[in-house]
């Protein structure tokens, strides 16, 4: 039973894909009307496996109160958790950013993780060999010249995930913060509106991405 954000899309989709592909039921965590759905169809079309959708929205603190006891009601547990859901932050000098920015910054990014991390923690800790993938972003997290939103929001995730961490070492959680590097997603061309199609080619596509978080998600030994 794996738990996915932002799975209508990206990374979120393919990791999906490649988890039902090895025979985990996923949860499909995404806020934009149908993207889940299409999602839930591809897995259905390419594996024949069903998947549970859920239009939850990571900054609506009231329904980040519901999710765990729904799930916990329908499923019991959660073996895995793939945090992949990622708001676009705007690349600005610092003098030159909003309140409203900073505000959908911190709840896009550090207040959405914790909701998510708070109401999947009982979960994960009543599965046998739970583990949890966490992405970041290495360019976003750079402390350079119009990262002002980004850098913050990424360095207090790290901190966050990695106190977690800690917390549920005694459940035997496995927790990986990762970051997949660049790849062709539409988060990525939002950034870099003028990237050659060139460039594109050479960086990696979410299913090899996914791929590689499917591994950190089950282990040489993992069961699910």
């Amino acid at each position: 039973m794996a738990l996915i954000t932002g799975a209508g899309r990206g990374i979120g989709r393919a990791t999906a894909l490649a988890l039902a592909r090895r025979d985990v039921h996923c949860l499909l965590l995404d806020r934009t009307p149908g993207s889940p759905e299409a999602t839930e169809q591809a897995i259905r079309q390419e594996t024949g496996r069903t998947a549970t959708i859920l239009p939850f929205d990571l900054t609506d603190r009231e329904a980040m109160l519901r999710i765990g006891p729904s799930i916990g009601q329908r499923f019991g547990r959660l073996d895995l958790l793939v945090h992949a859901a990622a708001p676009f932050m705007p690349l600005a000098p610092l003098t030159h950013l909003r309140d409203a920015d900073h505000d959908r910054a911190v709840a896009g990014r550090l207040t959405a993780t914790m909701a998510l991390l708070r109401a999947c923690t009982p979960l994960l800790q009543a599965a046998a060999s739970p583990a949890a993938v966490i992405l970041t972003n290495g360019f976003l997290a750079e402390q350079a010249p119009w990262r002002s939103l980004t850098a913050p929001s990424e360095a207090a995730v790290q901190a966050l995930v990695h106190v977690w961490e800690q917390e549920q070492a005694e459940y035997g959680l496995r927790v990986v913060l990762h970051d997949p590097g660049p790849c062709a997603t539409r988060l990525r061309a939002q950034y870099f509106p003028a990237e050659t199609q060139a460039l594109q080619a050479d960086l990696t596509s979410p299913d090899e991405a996914a791929d590689i978080i499917a591994g950190l998600c089950l282990g040489p030994a993992s069961a699910v």
